[in-house]
């Protein structure tokens, strides 16, 4: 069996990235990878303004607590004053240029108005509460680099510098099918002996939130020959075909077989835990994945090396996710595999196992906060500080 590493090395080896760019509404590109990098044509903010109600004035002219003003002008956000005179104030709102001349704002709350006059209950500094031109973004400057996965925050900067549309690589096209006789789709009743396809529900989810296009081509039967045919019509017209089931080493597991006859395998079995049995390869033009069919399995085994794959393959720069240490409250043996342990962060700020952590156990990965990658080997008492892969990091 490889050990994880060699195996993601090996998958990200194999993950061609994406060539064909289309332009999207910078509103609707959200969770896309950037294809070129986004250069700022203008600073922003574009002129010093007032990051508070209040009163622009010029320092010189308060010189101690309680000087009056006169306030001459009005400067709305949308609008741009002319130039202060000394000896006078402007009432000033959020967000609206500073006019000439002045030096700093004094918020409302500390200042008194009487008519056209206002008292400022406050020494000013210069520059309070002003934010100068280009303090954000300088005109010039690579404000999103190619390579980006675009979040919200990323398409309030690009929408910031005034971008519609951005340069991001096509969707990557995933083909999905489950393996299994025993598999019944929710809303039909089960046989004796059948039990519900999580797996489908789980892999298209997550497909789906890391932008893929799915093809979802169902349950397919455990004959070789159906599991063939299933192979080579999904991966036409794909860029990966994942699947889950079968690819273990009993008498009803046909999938490593047929990728075998319809392209190649590049690896098969893994030291971690849960997750053993995972196949690698290729059919026709398309990626292969085959994932376990234990659903605890295809959930770990995708957030760690196919989500990996996927994010390579779409074009993305970044690819690993970022550990936490933390500190474990509880007592674990160990195994001689490297395990990824379901836990989640308690009120003390430590981590707690759930309690169960067979690979059929799908309510565990709904409980926890994340992962613990526990190397082999390695007992983990209480007070060690461990290793852990949050969902908010993994999803």
């Amino acid at each position: 069996m490889l050990d994880f590493d060699e195996a993601l090395a090996r998958l990200l080896a194999g993950a061609n990235p994406l060539r064909e760019t289309q332009a999207v509404p910078t509103q609707a590109a959200a969770g896309r990878v950037l294809a070129q990098g986004l250069r700022s044509t203008l600073d922003v903010p574009p002129l010093d303004n007032t990051s508070m109600d209040g009163y622009a004035v010029r320092c010189a002219d308060v010189s101690v607590a309680g000087t009056q003003l006169a306030v001459a002008q009005r400067i709305p956000a949308g609008s741009v004053g002319h130039v202060l005179a000394a000896g006078t104030a402007a009432r000033i709102f959020t967000g609206a240029p500073l006019p000439a001349g002045a030096d700093a704002v004094v918020m409302q709350e500390s200042c008194t108005v009487e008519g056209d006059r206002v008292t400022v209950n406050h020494l000013p500094r210069a520059g309070e509460w002003i934010r100068r031109r280009g303090e954000d973004i300088a005109a010039g400057a690579e404000v999103l680099a190619a390579g980006t996965r675009l979040s919200a925050a990323h398409l309030g900067v690009a929408a910031s510098v005034g971008v519609a549309e951005l340069s991001v690589f096509r969707r990557l096209r995933v083909a999905l099918f489950s393996t299994g006789n025993e598999l019944a789709i929710p809303g039909e009743a089960l046989k004796p002996g059948a039990i519900y396809n999580s797996n489908r529900y789980t892999l298209r989810a997550l497909l789906e939130g890391l932008g893929c296009e799915v093809a979802d081509f169902g349950i397919v039967p455990d004959q070789r020959d159906a599991t063939r045919a299933a192979l080579r019509a999904a991966a036409t017209g794909n860029d990966l075909v994942l699947t889950s089931g079968g690819v273990s080493v009993g008498e009803e597991d046909h999938v490593k077989p047929a990728v075998e006859a319809e392209g190649a395998l590049d690896l098969w079995k893994i030291a971690i835990k849960p997750g053993k049995p995972l196949a690698f390869g290729q059919v026709g033009a398309a990626a292969f994945i085959g994932l376990p069919g234990n659903p605890v399995s295809s959930f770990v085994t995708f957030v760690m090396l196919v989500r990996p794959f996927i994010l390579k393959a779409q074009g993305a720069s970044c690819v690993t996710p970022r550990a936490q240490a933390l500190r474990a409250d509880f007592e674990f043996k160990g195994d001689s595999r490297r395990e990824f342990l379901r836990a989640r962060i308690n009120a003390q700020g430590g981590l707690e196992l759930f309690a169960n952590q067979s690979s059929g156990v799908l309510t565990s990965c709904t409980w926890a906060d994340g992962l613990i990658d526990n190397p082999p080997e390695q007992a983990i008492r209480r007070g060690d500080v461990v290793r852990f892969l949050s969902f908010g990091e993994l999803l």
